[in-house]
C-alpha cells in the first residue's frame, strides 16, 4: 500500500511549503531531498555543482532519493530528480508522485536568481530550457498534475483528494 507523497516540479514550484503543510495534516515525516544531500555531504548544493559540476550533482542526488525510505513521508524533491530515472523509479513505486506545476513567468518570480541555488543544467542551457525540458519529464513520472499558481491551500487540498482517492 502506498502510504507516502513525493512533490516534484521546478525551484520555485512550491514543494517545500506543500511539503510542510501536507506533512503536518497528514502526520507524516517530511524529507526535502536537497537539505538531505547537504546534510550527508556536508555541502551545500551550489559548492557541490561549483566543486564537482552538474552530472556528479546529479548522480549523488539519484544516490541520495533511491535510498530514502518511504514510509507516511512527503519527499520533496530537488527540480533536477527527474534526470535519475532510479530515484524516479523508487519513488514512483513507493509514494503518490505529485508534479507541482507553475508556468516559467511565475516561477522567475518566485525565484530571482538561480546563482546560487544548486541548479544542475549543463553550463550551455539557458533556465528556460531547462525549464523546459523537466516539463516533460515532470509529466512522465509524475501520477497527478496540480497547478500550485495560486493559494497554497488550494493546492494542498488538491494533493490531499488526489492522496485520499
Amino acid at each position: 500500500m502506498i502510504n507516502s507523497i513525493s512533490l516534484i516540479g521546478m525551484a520555485g514550484a512550491g514543494k517545500s511549503a506543500v511539503g510542510m503543510q501536507l506533512s503536518k495534516m497528514l502526520d507524516f515525516k517530511l524529507i526535502d531531498s536537497d537539505a538531505l544531500i547537504e546534510s550527508q555531504y556536508n555541502k551545500s548544493l551550489q559548492k557541490i555543482l561549483d566543486d564537482e559540476g552538474y552530472i556528479k550533482l546529479r548522480e549523488i542526488e539519484n544516490l541520495v532519493i533511491k535510498n530514502i525510505q518511504l514510509n507516511k513521508t512527503v519527499l520533496s524533491t530537488g527540480g533536477s530528480a527527474v534526470y535519475s530515472y532510479e530515484a524516479m523509479e523508487h519513488i514512483q513505486q513507493h509514494s503518490t508522485v505529485i508534479f507541482l506545476e507553475v508556468p516559467f513567468d511565475q516561477i522567475l518570480e518566485r525565484v530571482p536568481s538561480f546563482q546560487d541555488r544548486g541548479f544542475a543544467k549543463a553550463p550551455s542551457q539557458s533556465i528556460e530550457d531547462a525549464f523546459r525540458e523537466r516539463q516533460k519529464l515532470y509529466k512522465k513520472y509524475s501520477h497527478h498534475t496540480v497547478s500550485n499558481t495560486k493559494d497554497i491551500d488550494l493546492c494542498v487540498s488538491r494533493v490531499m483528494e488526489l492522496f485520499e482517492a
